[in-house]
């Protein structure tokens, strides 16, 4: 089982319950914050314009891509020695925005290219899903 997680830092980090104590745990705090605009306030990494917010200027997708780079190697080698359980956690300042939207990315990617079970919780907006095995 794979577990990604957005979090809010104020928060403090997900706790990891497999009892392996931890994994990893991703900063989204240094890329630009939709949360400090009027219009983005009320709404999550889920909506169509924080999406297009987050994209527009590319900071986020190189953030991600580089995270992609990382996870895929780690979790084929989790994979290769029969391990059963890897998290991924992404934090900011108020687990609305762009951890939303990291962990959102980086669930579908590991799914669709490993085709894993993968736990998605967004722990601040009380949102857990998920994302089954394919093939």
């Amino acid at each position: 089982m794979i577990r990604v997680y957005s979090f809010s830092f104020k928060k403090g980090i997900p706790e990891d319950t497999s009892g392996n104590g931890g994994g990893y745990v991703f900063d989204c705090r240094g890329t630009h914050n939709p949360g400090r605009y009027d219009e983005y306030k009320s709404l999550t990494g889920l909506d169509e314009p924080v999406i297009r917010f987050l994209e527009d200027n590319g900071e986020i997708l190189t953030f991600l891509d580089h995270v992609y780079a990382l996870a895929d190697v780690h979790l084929a080698r989790y994979i290769e020695r029969g391990f059963e359980d890897l998290m991924f956690s992404f934090g900011c300042t108020g687990g609305q925005h762009r951890s939303v939207y990291c962990a959102e990315h980086l669930a579908r990617h590991l799914n669709e290219k490993f085709g894993i079970a993968v736990q998605l919780c967004h722990r601040e907006r009380g949102i857990t899903r998920l994302l089954p095995a394919r093939g």
